[in-house]
């Protein structure tokens, strides 16, 4: 990015929360300078994000757009251990590599690395992640910094290199049939470790999603 698209990346908080309807900041920030994004799509941003792309895009300020959430305080994601399978589908979703473990051994948060994306959440097939307010009373970017955004996008790059290399360089040598092989096994290891969960712990109640 260049020009007005890379001045308003900057702007942004890194969360790559996905809220604004993109998937990642860099493309919301794409949007917003091609005039195909309003500049009121980003929770995390706030009012004062709000403020911040209508100073450089000259646009008028709006009221945050309801649709793609709600301004509130961070949030930080809080695996229950004893009731993680180990399935590892939190850490591909998360885009800042914030959440560390191992197939089949329970994960856990760095807290230092969670932006509060809330991406965890949906994957996780028992429902062992739930999210703290991390900044109870400030919101937007009162709850935020240009430091740790900063390291949430060197971090998200990171995990964008990890992902990449873990790709076949050469996708038309790559078996067709490997990427249905991966689900097929993915799926029977979390079924597997489903069924150790439920025999281990059959009352033991699932943490709510908020």
């Amino acid at each position: 990015m260049t020009g007005l698209a890379a001045r308003i990346h900057d702007a942004l908080p890194q969360t790559q929360c996905t809220r604004c309807g993109y998937p990642d900041c860099a493309g919301y920030a794409q949007a917003v300078a091609d005039g195909t994004a309003e500049i009121n799509q980003c929770p995390p941003g706030g009012a004062e994000g709000i403020a911040r792309l209508a100073r450089l895009t000259g646009r008028e300020p709006l009221p945050l757009d309801p649709q793609f959430g709600t301004e509130g305080p961070r949030a930080m994601a809080v695996i229950d251990e004893a009731w993680c399978i180990g399935c590892t589908l939190c850490l591909d979703a998360c885009p800042t590599d914030a959440i560390v473990g191992i197939n089949k051994r329970m994960h856990t948060v760095i807290e230092a690395h969670c932006t509060g994306c809330e991406l965890c959440i949906p994957v996780c097939p028992v429902d062992c992640i739930s999210l703290e307010a991390e900044t109870p009373g400030r919101t937007g970017w009162q709850a935020w910094s240009e430091a740790q955004a900063k390291a949430a996008l060197q971090r998200y790059k990171l995990h964008g290199a990890h992902r990449r290399a873990g790709r076949p360089q050469d996708k038309e040598a790559a078996p067709a049939a490997e990427p249905q092989a991966a689900d097929t096994r993915k799926r029977s290891i979390v079924e597997a470790a489903l069924a150790r969960a439920r025999a281990a712990s059959p009352q033991r109640p699932r943490a709510a999603k908020p």
